[in-house]
């Protein structure tokens, strides 16, 4: 039952904030902060408790997952409540505790209206994103995949900012709502697709990631279900073209909202291609390789050369995520243990990095009123240690060594090499990329002529200490990354022996052993 109460806690402490509002504003905050705390305590327990270095046979199979539970819940259609764990849900599942508790935090002061029931949503989007990560009914997870839209359209709604005349938080988040549910009623048809394609073999409805695994398909169907899988997480992710709504979300959104966005659902979306696309659909996966591996090396270089251009900090480092999430998706197509790995590394770091710099952002807006950088300037030594710790997340993020962006994307690139040395070279190219547009950053920003001789307050403790939590953990990944390495080695080195598989003499390449 400890599968359940990982998603029911945010849920009930939801509610819990929405009534404590009566009893004035810091209740919910309180009652939030701890929920997420108590997330990720019973994660951080699972994880020393676990034993996630045995080798496995294959993702899915029973003895792959720690701790699982499963109970009918709708025998005729073969639904079932259906959770499991193993290592990489549960790195990401501590992720979103420890996100989950920053976002809290950097509200703080920012939230002054309906306080309960923005907590309410706050929490609920990270009720459903566990939910994404231990649900291995299909069913169970497109509710979760879409019980994660409707709290953030109202975070950003509601508590959102107005850019520029046309970019209002309205149409941020209607943005944002359209394209993940036409890109999640995509998967849906897909899902339900394969569902009766089981059904037409087997004579039983089924929704089990056991049981759909074992369908045979078609070359040609297997591709047209791949493709509706693809395009919903390539939306969430996002891949170029299917970006459009992660600029204006980013922008417009709350500070909570800009780290969960960039830190957590994101990551819903690789998750999904780790979990379900390849291997589900191995073969056709290793087919659309070298296409999805292109689209990956389009992003980087697109989100980096947008991110060089922007004028509002934020929007660019919404467009940094775009270009750190094509390493992600080479690493996922590239069927090496090593990128994989690396996949799993970057998608941390890169969480890491981007809610400091998403929540240094809010800190500077809250002093400034502004987010045009234009309008700074000069901020190097009239803000205490907040440019020193803006400069620690800048470093990261383009990749300087020592950091966990640097490990993550190191292994990418040298496990992919092997199998497609093009598009390993060209996409090294955006580490060139990343430095430009994170010395523009601090140039702009903490540098050059002061736009105002006002005075301006320090970090107090609460933001100081989000600081230090959020750079020792950058720090620690980067210096020592083997006990992540070590609890999703087992799940990565069998996705990457079933992509070997499906294609031993194309993109993929033999799984080795990460030392």
């Amino acid at each position: 039952m400890i599968l359940l109460w990982l998603i029911l806690i945010p849920f009930l402490g939801g509610l819990l904030c929405w009534l404590a509002e009566r009893w004035g504003q810091q209740a919910p905050r309180w009652i939030a902060l701890a929920t997420m705390l108590f997330v990720l305590v019973i994660s951080g327990g699972l994880w020393l408790a676990g034993d996630f270095t045995l080798a496995v046979p294959g993702p899915g199979s029973a003895s792959n997952w720690e701790v699982e539970w499963r109970v009918p819940w709708i025998p005729r259609f073969g639904i079932e409540l259906h959770l499991a764990l193993d290592g990489l849900s549960l790195v990401l599942i501590a992720l979103t505790g420890f996100l989950g508790a920053l976002a809290v935090l950097c509200s703080w002061q920012e939230i002054v209206h309906r306080v309960g029931f923005f907590h309410l949503n706050l929490l609920w989007i990270l009720g459903g994103v566990v939910g994404v990560f231990l649900a291995m009914d299909l069913f169970l997870f497109f509710l979760f995949w879409e019980m994660m839209l409707v709290p953030m359209y109202f975070l950003i709604a509601l508590w959102g900012h107005s850019g520029s005349e046309g970019r209002t938080r309205i149409r941020a988040a209607t943005k944002f709502f359209i394209y993940t549910q036409a890109s999640g009623l995509l998967m849906l048809a897909a899902i339900l697709s394969l569902v009766f394609m089981h059904y037409g073999s087997s004579g039983e409805f089924s929704f089990s990631y056991y049981a759909l695994r074992e369908t045979e398909l078609s070359d040609t169907a297997a591709m047209w279900l791949m493709l509706g899988f693809f395009v919903a997480f390539a939306v969430k992710l996002p891949v170029v073209p299917f970006h459009g709504w992660l600029p204006d979300a980013h922008a417009q959104a709350p500070t909570a909202g800009s780290v969960d966005l960039a830190g957590i659902l994101l990551k819903t979306a690789a998750y999904g291609m780790l979990r379900f696309l390849l291997p589900l659909f191995p073969e056709a996966a290793a087919d659309f390789a070298p296409i999805a591996m292109i689209l990956g090396v389009v992003g980087i270089f697109y989100g980096a050369i947008l991110a060089c251009g922007q004028r509002d900090i934020k929007r660019l480092i919404a467009y940094t995520s775009i270009s750190h999430m094509g390493f992600v998706l080479i690493a996922i197509f590239s069927g090496s243990e090593l990128a994989l790995q690396g996949a799993v590394i970057l998608m941390l770091a890169h969480a890491f990095s981007s809610a400091g710099l998403f929540i240094i952002s809010g800190q500077i807006f809250e002093r400034l009123h502004t987010r045009d950088m234009k309008n700074m300037g000069g901020l190097w030594g009239r803000l205490e240690s907040l440019p020193g710790f803006t400069l620690c997340f800048v470093a990261a993020s383009l990749g300087m060594p020592g950091t966990a962006n640097f490990v993550g994307e190191f292994m990418i690139l040298f496990g992919t090499f092997p199998g497609a040395p093009v598009i390993a070279i060209v996409a090294s190219g955006g580490l060139v990329l990343a430095a430009i547009y994170s010395l523009l950053l601090m140039q702009r920003v903490h540098f050059g002529p002061s736009q105002s001789d006002r005075a301006l307050v320090g970090l107090d403790l609460r933001e100081y200490g989000m600081m230090l939590s959020i750079l020792a953990l950058v720090l620690l990944v980067g210096l020592y990354p083997q006990p992540v390495l070590d609890t999703t080695g087992s799940v990565m080195g069998s996705i990457g022996e079933l992509f070997a598989e499906s294609a031993p003499t194309a993109t993929a390449v033999q799984a080795g052993e990460v030392k």
